[in-house]
């Protein structure tokens, strides 16, 4: 901490850099002793027998359980993330419509699946479609039912038989991450414009460009790096919110680790807990490193030096030109 005073607080003092110190010994100390106490609870217990932590040295088991689950999680945190960005990106902006037909819908689209738990909306996008499809494919919206899944929700795994319309379990998951994460993401993407200065628009209207040119070449490239922690942290939460598809039997990586393991090897549920819990903080710090790395690239590649009229020397005065040399 710097020892530079400043509006929130004072540079302590002798007695209070003092009594900082002494309080912070003690709490380390009381954290300490309680971390002992539980690792000695826990050895008496026998948790840290090898026979619990050996599953976790095989091969076999990564194989067949741990890296499944983790390439079901990745596979569908990837197509989320980039389906609700997507849609963030476009109800964000609908949102600041100047027409009241795209910006109400829109706002409604949004507060609704914003509104709804996440794990309501996998809930119903793995069931519903089942139950009301057949009688959809009897009115005269059975062509578009069949057109949509045949030429679109196909890809991610969607089949109709017989009017019959049935979502595999990584559709449900993708679709419950995608309407609720893009939500939340829409309300970033608007608040991260609205953040920026009324006079960049401004200034940007005085030299004739649109809005669409405002929004695209103003507004937009100075609102992602403002965006950007929060767009992180929205997609970290968007990973971890992928083990709620333990509703609907996906097999993803927390259901893999904590579940299968342990019901295969010893019961090692904590053991199985610590590995989880470490593969998921890996990836986490991996995407905010990355994160990190974007938004100051992003801030260097905006710098640029202002050019003066002169080769050298400073910009002339205004009013007054510039004297020719002699030749």
């Amino acid at each position: 901490m710097s020892k530079e005073a400043t509006v929130l607080f004072d540079v302590p003092g002798p007695r209070a850099r003092a009594r900082n110190t002494l309080l912070s010994v003690i709490v380390s100390v009381v954290l300490a002793a309680v971390l002992a106490a539980l690792v000695w609870r826990l050895n008496d217990k026998g948790q840290f027998e090898e026979k619990l932590w050996t599953p976790f040295t095989e091969w076999t088991v990564w194989r067949h359980l741990l890296l499944p689950g983790l390439m079901n999680t990745l596979k569908a945190a990837a197509v989320a993330t980039v389906l609700a960005l997507l849609f963030g990106i476009v109800f964000g902006l609908a949102r600041l419509s100047d027409h009241w037909w795209i910006r109400i819908p829109a706002g409604a689209v949004v507060e609704f699946f914003r509104g709804i738990p996440l794990l309501i909306l996998i809930f119903l996008a793995f069931f519903v479609p089942n139950k009301i499809s057949p009688s959809i494919a009897e009115s005269p919206f059975g062509q578009l039912q069949r057109m949509s899944v045949d030429y679109f929700f196909s890809i991610f795994g969607v089949e109709s038989n017989a009017g019959t319309v049935t979502v595999p379990a990584f559709a449900a998951v993708v679709f419950g991450l995608t309407m609720y994460n893009g939500s939340v993401l829409a309300e970033v993407v608007r608040a991260g414009v609205l953040s920026i200065p009324k006079g960049q628009s401004e200034a940007a209207y005085s030299i004739g460009l649109r809005k669409n040119g405002v929004m695209r070449l103003v507004l937009l490239p100075q609102a992602i790096t403002v965006m950007m922690p929060a767009i992180v942290s929205q997609i970290v939460v968007l990973l971890k919110d992928t083990a709620l598809g333990f509703i609907i039997a996906y097999g993803e990586f927390l259901q893999a680790g904590f579940k299968q393991v342990p019901a295969n090897y010893s019961n090692n549920v904590l053991q199985a807990g610590v590995i989880v819990a470490i593969i998921y903080i890996a990836i986490n710090m991996s995407l905010s490193r990355v994160a990190t790395w974007l938004e100051a690239r992003s801030r260097r590649s905006r710098k640029t030096e202002a050019k003066t009229m002169t080769t050298g020397g400073p910009p002339p005065v205004p009013g007054v030109g510039v004297t020719q040399q002699p030749v």
